[in-house]
Formats: C-alpha cells, sequence, structure tokens
C-alpha cells in the first residue's frame, strides 16, 4: 500500500482505543420474561413483582450505572468482552484464530520454531496475540512471539514498513529489549523476543504473574504499594534516557506505559517499538487526545512517562487526569516532576522536553553503570518516511483533538441550557417579557382609543348638511354655536349680514352639550332668515 493510499476494501482500521457508551432507553416484555439492552447480573433480580413498572425502571437505572462505571474504566473499556458486547458489527472477528493461521504460515517457511503455547489475554489488545515458543535444537530456552494486525495510524508504504520492522532486530540500546526476530506483511506483523520470567515493570509494582491475563493482573489488585524511591529514580532516568535517544533518532513511540517496559535485573528496557511502524494506538490515547497541547509525540511520550512515574509512586494509576492534587510522595521531587505532567496547568501550557525532565533534582544525581554503547542505524531515505509517518499520526491526532473539544463545548453548552437554574432563569425572563409586551399593547390600545374618541366628538360636534342645505348661522350667541370642522372650500361669496365668525372650538368638547346645542339651533332655526346664494356641492366637507 503506498503512502497515505486507503486501505483495501473491506478492512476497516479501527482504534480500539476509542471509548464506547451505551444508553439503556427502553426494556420489552417477551413471552412473560423482560429484556433490556443490557442483561448483567447487578442490580439483584426480584423474584414476585418483576413485572411491575416501578421495579423495571428501578432496574433500568441500576444497569445504566453499571454500565457507565464498565466504560469509563480504562482497563475493562479496553476488554474484547465489552467491545464485543457493545458493537458486535466491528468486534465480531476471532482474533485468535487469525493469528494462529499467520503463526502457522511463517512456521512453514521458518521450521526451526515450535509453539510452546498460547499466552491467552496477557496483554490489553485486541489485535495483538501473543504465543511462548521455543527454538527445536535449544529447548530449554523460551521466547515470546507477538502477532499484531495493522492499526489506523500506519503511513508507511508496505515496503517500507516491511525494512523498518526488519532493522528493529539490529537495535542495540542498553534500555531496549532485544529483538529477535522481525518480519512483516501487507496485513500484520510478528515480532519474537526472548521470554523473561521475571515478567515487566507493571507485573513488579502489582506483584503479578507475567503469564495471568492482563485483566486479572492489573484490573483489581489485590495489594497497591509503590515502589522505593530508589528504584522510582533508576527506573525513571533509564526510561527518560531511552526516549531521548529515541527522538535524536527520529523514530516515532507513543507507547510508553509500566507493560511496555521489561525488567532485566536492575534495569528497565522498552518494548513494543514496532507499535508506532503498524500504526497501533497508544494504551493512554484516551487521555491525551483530551489536551490539545499534547499534539506531538515527543510530548506524547512525556505525558505517558507522567502516567508510569505516577504509577511507580503510588503503586496504582491515578483517578483522572488531569491531577489536582497528589498524595504523600517518597520525595517532594518526585511530585514535582508529576507537577510539570499531569496538572491542569501542565496540560494548558504543554508538556516539559525529556532533557528538561532529565535535569530535575529528581534525576539528576543518579548515575547510570551500564556502558553498552547504543547502535541503531537507520537510513536516510527510511528517515524521511518516519518523518512522514510521524506527521500524519500527529495531524490525526490533531484532528481528533479538534473533534472532541468541539462535541465538549456543545454538551457543556447543552448542559448549561438544560440545568434547572437556566430554566428558571428563562422562566423569568419569559415573565418579564410577557408584562412588558402586555403593558405595551395596553399602551397602544389606549392611544388607539384616544384616538378615537377625539375622532367621535369632532364629529359629533358637525351638523348634518346635504347638498342642497347648507349649514345655517346661528343667532344665539357664540356660546350656544356648535363646534364644527373648517368648511370646504367655497368660491367668493358674500357673507350673510347677521352671521358672526363662530370662535375656535375647544380640542375635546363635550359631547352631551354639543348635542344640545345641535337641537337647540335646529329647533330655533327660521328659514327667513337666510339669503339666497349658490351652492357649489363638493359632496363632503374636507378636513384639513
Amino acid at each position: 500500500m503506498a503512502f497515505m493510499e486507503k486501505p483495501p476494501a473491506g478492512k476497516v482500521l479501527l482504534d480500539d482505543t476509542v471509548p464506547l457508551t451505551a444508553q439503556i432507553e427502553a426494556s420489552q416484555s417477551l413471552h412473560s420474561h423482560t429484556i433490556s439492552t443490557l442483561s448483567l447480573p447487578l442490580p439483584p433480580k426480584k423474584l414476585i413483582g418483576n413485572m411491575e413498572r416501578e421495579f423495571i425502571a428501578e432496574r433500568q437505572k441500576g444497569l445504566q450505572a453499571y454500565l457507565d462505571v464498565i466504560t469509563t474504566h480504562h482497563i475493562l473499556s479496553n476488554c474484547e468482552l465489552v467491545k464485543k458486547f457493545l458493537d458486535p458489527n466491528n468486534y465480531s472477528v476471532n482474533y485468535t484464530e487469525i493469528a494462529l493461521q499467520h503463526v502457522s504460515m511463517f512456521f512453514r517457511s521458518e521450521p526451526k520454531w515450535e509453539v510452546v503455547e498460547p499466552l491467552k489475554d496477557i496483554g490489553w489488545r485486541i489485535r495483538k496475540k501473543y504465543f511462548l515458543m521455543k527454538i527445536k535444537n535449544q529447548p530449554k530456552e523460551r521466547l515470546m512471539l507477538s502477532w499484531a494486525d495493522l492499526g489506523p495510524d500506519k503511513y508507511l508504504s508496505d515496503k517500507d514498513l516491511q525494512y523498518a520492522v526488519k532493522l528493529l532486530s539490529s537495535c542495540s540500546h542498553p534500555y531496549i529489549y532485544k529483538i529477535t526476530f522481525a518480519t512483516a506483511n501487507e496485513s500484520s506483523a510478528l515480532v519474537i523476543r526472548p521470554f523473561s520470567e521475571k515478567g515487566t515493570l507493571k507485573d513488579l509494582i502489582y506483584k503479578a504473574k507475567p503469564k495471568d491475563p492482563f485483566l486479572k493482573k492489573y484490573c483489581n489488585p489485590k495489594k497497591i504499594q509503590g515502589l522505593e524511591l530508589q528504584q522510582i529514580k533508576t527506573y525513571g532516568r533509564q526510561i527518560l534516557e531511552v526516549l531521548k535517544f529515541l527522538h535524536e533518532k527520529g523514530f516515532p513511540y507513543g507507547h510508553l506505559h509500566s507493560a511496555n517496559v521489561m525488567l532485566d535485573g536492575d534495569t528497565c528496557k522498552l518494548l513494543d517499538l514496532e507499535n508506532s511502524l503498524l500504526g497501533l494506538p497508544s494504551f493512554y490515547r484516551s487521555y491525551f487526545s483530551q489536551f490539545r497541547k499534547i499534539n506531538t509525540l515527543e510530548g506524547v511520550d512525556v505525558h505517558c512517562f507522567g502516567h508510569l512515574l505516577y504509577e511507580m509512586t503510588y503503586g496504582r494509576p491515578p483517578d483522572t487526569i488531569p491531577v489536582d492534587s497528589f498524595p504523600p510522595a517518597p520525595s517532594v521531587f518526585v511530585v514535582s516532576v508529576l507537577e510539570s505532567i499531569l496538572t491542569c496547568e501542565a496540560m494548558k501550557n504543554g508538556m516539559p522536553t525529556v532533557s528538561r525532565l532529565l535535569q530535575m533534582p529528581l534525576f539528576s544525581d543518579v548515575l547510570l553503570t551500564n556502558s553498552e554503547k547504543p547502535q541503531f542505524k537507520i537510513p536516510t531515505k527510511l528517515k524521511e518516511a518516519l518523518k512522514t509517518s510521524k506527521e500524519c499520526i500527529e495531524k490525526r491526532l490533531t484532528e481528533e483533538q479538534k473533534l472532541i473539544h468541539q462535541h465538549r463545548r456543545l454538551t457543556r453548552a447543552q448542559s448549561h441550557h438544560g440545568s434547572e437554574e437556566e430554566k428558571k432563569k428563562r422562566k423569568i425572563l419569559a415573565r418579564k417579557k410577557s408584562k412588558r409586551s402586555a403593558y405595551e399593547s395596553g399602551e397602544e390600545h389606549s392611544a388607539k382609543y384616544s384616538n378615537s374618541n377625539n375622532s367621535a366628538g369632532s364629529g359629533a360636534s358637525s351638523p348634518l348638511t346635504s347638498p342642497s342645505s347648507p349649514t345655517p348661522p346661528s343667532t344665539a350667541g357664540a356660546s350656544s354655536i356648535p363646534p364644527a370642522p373648517p368648511p370646504p372650500p367655497l368660491p367668493p361669496a358674500a357673507p350673510p349680514l347677521s352671521a358672526e365668525v363662530p370662535p375656535q372650538p375647544s380640542p375635546q368638547p363635550d359631547v352631551s352639550a354639543s348635542r344640545g346645542a345641535l337641537l337647540s339651533s335646529i329647533q330655533n332655526f327660521q328659514k327667513g332668515t337666510l339669503k339666497k346664494t349658490q351652492t357649489c356641492d363638493y359632496s363632503a366637507p374636507r378636513i384639513s
């Protein structure tokens, strides 16, 4: 597969570290039995009355709480059984059988190897399987074979991948665990290493047996106890030295955790350098993908080192990330290093460099006695391919962090909008708005009513006229003359001799008085006082 080329049809490269969630939405009665999205023994069952609606609702809440605990637990959420239960479409393949097929094909071409027994579920990865091996002519020597499928961050071409994986066996470093044999093809890789009876650093911390299943060893330890201060200082310094070496070589890692550190006497040696070449996701990806400042593989390595240092110090992983406060530690220098990596301030400002950590008091005075000279020659062409692959891995991480940040903002806004306090605020604002609207509507209605009264008053004070009979002037005096609108324009004519110009009526005269004046004017009307004149009919009076 060429660089950045899409995988073959039907080949889905899933990131198994992406947390899965599930919501119990309803239950259903089927053949007199109640079934739900989840079928677990918790909370306790009820023999009598188990079909009652209240009991079903209560049990559903209990099962949802139980499911939430499983999906938020770092180890349980990555368990194959949980993945198959929550997402059966993407996790229905039997990877043990696939691994056996690939291993069998390998043995046909390499007959000197022989399988002793499968090491069932000793690792946390769903698509990575382990087998205990031996060489036929050296039956007492035990080796461990690991087979892994390709992951979503595989950006090397098939040719570069095969060359880089084979090159791992030539790497020589005092703090890198030796690889006996490594090979890869277009779909998976196979690596053989010596098997250590002492196990990993995680086995030492949890007092576990190396061959036991991962969940049994680390999920619920019986005794929680950290390492001695000198062990913390020595192991921490050795791990930082090998990280610095890989960073200087331009070799991407990003897979540091205590189960990837093998113990050889008092020396820590790094495991699984092939993971980044195969594109496998990191054990702590669900943590550092939450923080946008951790956007390089160097920063990822430092963040993972913070987890490892916390585990060595306290004998268990941190409950949450970031860490607000740290329990008492063997030295204040330990807490100083942890604060520079795992606190909220560190997440906002970014990770310190490996060189900066090596200069801190916890590690600066550690003397390393191993004199082995590191050797890991990477050709220039492969270095360029590794650099491009590293940039693509970091780009995918950045895009994922951006999506998580957007989703978190949306969820926070929805949660804030749906809170009881916000609902009360919205109700108060709605009431205020309703009152304001009612008040403004009342004012508008009052203004319209006032204008209507003004119009009605003006119309009531005007006498009825017709085209053939003009309004007669009154001789009863100014006080008894009803108010009238200005007359329409007429041709020049001599005014009546006995008429007087009426005074300007008041804006709002009394309606009853105007009607009385009109009635009096009609009763006292004398036709003889009128003067003949010629009238131009304008149909209706015009109010200016």
